[in-house]
């Protein structure tokens, strides 16, 4: 099986939200929906000694949308079997067909990937633009990213070519789920496990 996922380049990432808006604009979501989200996570203070200031000030951006994961909790929580992993391409899916709405898919994903469309009462979610990865395309988050701080391909090449870290903070334990999903890391980066920053957006990006 070909598993597709994503790189993320800290490195690169300013923050700028294109990613979101294309996102949101190709699927045609409401304003209080987003598939993807860019994170901001920082931290540390400022201190004074002998007349001299110092800091440990720092904060960086996270873009994650669904990871396509190789166990996927929110498709083994699923009551009723609507979510699946496609056995070409490793995308995850949601049934619309099967699902009822529950929200146990949102309440299970460490990433917080799913969603309940409140008008349809179905869950929704990223499907790596499944119709354009078919056509040769890269997703349009990936396509929009003016600093190129976004990748996808197959997860194997992705990981030969970036790396193989797959968390940093406020992204959980990689091993949760197994993401398909490479990070350059941002400079000042923290272990998934830090509990020196928080999320600066969180309003945002509920």
């Amino acid at each position: 099986m070909t598993q597709y996922g994503f790189h993320f380049n800290g490195q690169r990432c300013t923050g700028c939200k294109t990613c979101v808006l294309a996102c949101k604009d190709n699927k045609d979501l409401s304003a209080d929906m987003a598939f993807r989200k860019v994170c901001e996570y920082g931290g540390g203070s400022w201190s004074q000694a002998d007349g001299v200031w110092n800091n440990d000030v720092f904060t960086y951006y996270v873009s994650v949308a669904c990871n396509h994961c190789d166990s996927p909790l929110c498709m083994a929580k699923c009551p009723q079997g609507a979510i699946s992993k496609d056995s070409k391409t490793g995308i995850v899916t949601s049934d619309p067909e099967k699902c009822i709405g529950c929200g146990t898919c949102v309440i299970t994903c460490p990433y917080g990937a799913p969603k309940v469309d409140e008008e349809k009462k179905k869950s929704v979610k990223c499907d790596l633009c499944a119709d354009r990865i078919a056509e040769g395309k890269q997703p349009i988050c990936v396509e929009s990213c003016p600093l190129r701080a976004l990748d996808c391909g197959e997860i194997a090449d992705l990981r030969a070519k970036y790396g193989d870290v797959a968390a940093v903070a406020p992204l959980p334990d990689s091993s949760e789920t197994s993401p398909n999903l490479v990070i350059t890391e941002p400079a000042g980066a923290k272990p998934f496990d830090d509990t020196s920053g928080s999320v600066l957006n969180e309003r945002e990006i509920a």
